[in-house]
């Protein structure tokens, strides 16, 4: 589904991915690990086109998207809820996801408040009142409504409380369930370890380590010399 191949990416002059190149399957999860700095989010940005990428290639459900526009990417079918999740503060849950939900076909917003059950009372809240992890659901919420095939997300669970955290996991294991396609970057290992099928570890924008999720369960101590915890 998505591949990338030698990919490099500066911010000006300043070169910040060296070649990453990995795979990734229909109806599979796979996690980005990394410190901060490592290049997850900077992969993310290059391949949705807001960074188009220097050097290497990247290919999308069969299709040669590198250096299209953000626009031409996501209307090919990848979503993204970025790290600062960006609803609109000024406009009620309801109206963040009417104007994603123009597009629905199989993920309405009826869909969506099944999968999502606590939003229901929140749909007539503005998004600037909400906790960070209710803006989390809303952001993963109309993401869905685009209808991609495939999901990437930033950090689900940054600055996150630690319930939060495990209502915003069981969310996106229920959509591993339905066979979603997930891009996770996360930095917590418990989390890549309940998501993920397969993992990535990025150091100084380069895969340095790759393992399944089985494997960073039995031997977590493999990944955690890259992500510079204890």
């Amino acid at each position: 589904m998505l591949t990338l191949e030698d990919v490099h990416a500066f911010y000006g002059k300043s070169h910040i991915l060296h070649g990453v190149g990995f795979d990734l399957f229909p109806g599979e999860v796979v996690a980005l690990l990394g410190r901060n700095g490592a290049g997850k989010t900077t992969t993310i940005r290059t391949i949705s086109g807001l960074l188009p990428p220097a050097e290497g290639r990247i290919e999308f459900d069969g299709r040669d998207i590198t250096g299209d526009r953000p626009d031409v990417i996501a209307r090919a079918g990848i979503a993204t809820v970025p790290e600062s999740r960006d609803i609109f503060s000024t406009l009620t849950v309801q109206e963040n996801l009417a104007l994603a939900a123009r597009r629905a076909r199989e993920w309405t917003v009826e869909r969506v408040l099944e999968t999502f059950p606590i939003l229901q009372p929140l749909m007539k809240r503005l998004g600037g009142r909400l906790s960070g992890g209710e803006q989390q659901m809303v952001a993963i919420a109309r993401a869905l409504l685009t209808e991609p095939k495939l999901i990437m997300l930033d950090e689900p669970s940054q600055g996150l409380a630690p319930v939060m955290v495990q209502r915003v996991t069981k969310v996106l294991s229920t959509l591993k369930e339905q066979k979603i396609s997930m891009l996770l970057v996360e930095q917590k290992l418990d989390v890549a370890i309940a998501l993920a099928d397969r993992i990535y570890v990025l150091d100084t924008g380069r895969v340095v380590h790759s393992c399944s999720r089985d494997d960073l369960a039995g031997d977590p101590a493999s990944v955690q010399r890259y992500l510079g915890v204890g």
